[in-house]
C-alpha cells in the first residue's frame, strides 16, 4: 500500500474545503505508513529463532560444534532480523490487540498535537488512517459528540476500513469526507463568518 498521488491529495483538499463550507465544523484528514516502528518484534522473533536451533539439532541427531552452531546462531539471527522489518511481514507477527492499542494511541496524539480539542465550539472532527494496521478511527471533540451516536461513526469506519484493505485508500477519505461533513453540517451548519482554524491538506505522518 502507498500514500496518495498529488492529485489524490488535492482532490481531497477540495473535497474536505466543499465538506467544510457546509458547517463551522473542522474536519482534519490524517494518513500514517504504520501507527509504530514496532522495533522490538523482529529482533525478539529473530532471537527467539535463534535460541532454537540447538534443541533441534539435538532432535534431528545431528552433533555440530559449539562453533558452528554458534556461527548458524549468529547467521541465522542476522538474517531473520533484517527480512523481518519487511513491513507486510512484521505486521503479520504483531498481535492483532497490539496493534490496535498502539494505533489508537496514535490517533489520539495527533488529535491533540493538531489542536483539535481547541475550536470555539468543540466540534473538530479527525479521521485517522493507519495503513500498516489497517486502522480506521474517527475522533471527534465533545460538542459533536453531544450529538452524534458512535453507531454511526462505526459504520463510515466500517466503510472505510474496507477500501484500505482493498487497497482503495482514497476512495475511502472522499467517501468518509462526504459522510462526516453532512454530519457536522446537520448539527453545525455554517455561519457568517465562520473562519477555517485548521489545515485541509492531508496530515501524512
Amino acid at each position: 500500500m502507498t500514500f496518495l498521488s498529488e492529485a489524490e491529495k488535492q482532490h481531497l483538499r477540495d473535497r474536505i474545503r466543499t465538506a467544510e463550507a457546509r458547517t463551522r465544523g473542522e474536519l482534519v484528514t490524517v494518513l500514517a505508513r504504520e501507527s509504530d516502528p514496532y522495533p522490538f518484534i523482529p529482533l525478539l522473533w529473530a532471537s527467539m529463532t535463534a535460541l532454537a536451533v540447538p534443541p533441534v539439532l539435538l532432535a534431528i541427531g545431528l552433533d555440530w560444534s559449539m562453533a558452528a552452531v554458534s556461527v548458524l546462531q549468529l547467521g541465522l539471527f542476522l538474517v531473520l532480523a533484517l527480512a523481518l522489518r519487511w513491513t507486510p511481514l512484521k505486521m503479520r507477527l504483531i498481535p492483532k490487540a497490539v496493534k490496535l492499542r498502539r494505533a489508537a494511541r496514535t490517533a489520539r496524539e495527533v488529535f491533540l498535537d493538531q489542536g483539535l480539542h481547541n475550536t470555539p465550539d468543540r466540534c473538530a472532527l479527525m479521521i485517522f488512517v493507519s495503513l500498516g494496521e489497517h486502522y480506521v478511527e474517527i475522533l471527534a471533540d465533545k460538542g459533536i459528540d453531544a450529538h452524534v451516536s458512535q453507531d454511526q461513526w462505526d459504520a463510515i469506519v466500517a466503510d472505510f476500513v474496507a477500501a484500505v484493505k482493498a487497497g482503495r485508500v482514497a476512495e475511502g477519505f472522499d467517501a468518509a469526507v462526504d459522510a462526516c461533513g453532512a454530519i457536522l453540517a446537520e448539527h453545525f451548519p455554517a455561519e457568517p463568518g465562520t473562519k477555517n482554524a485548521l489545515p485541509d491538506h492531508l496530515i501524512e505522518l
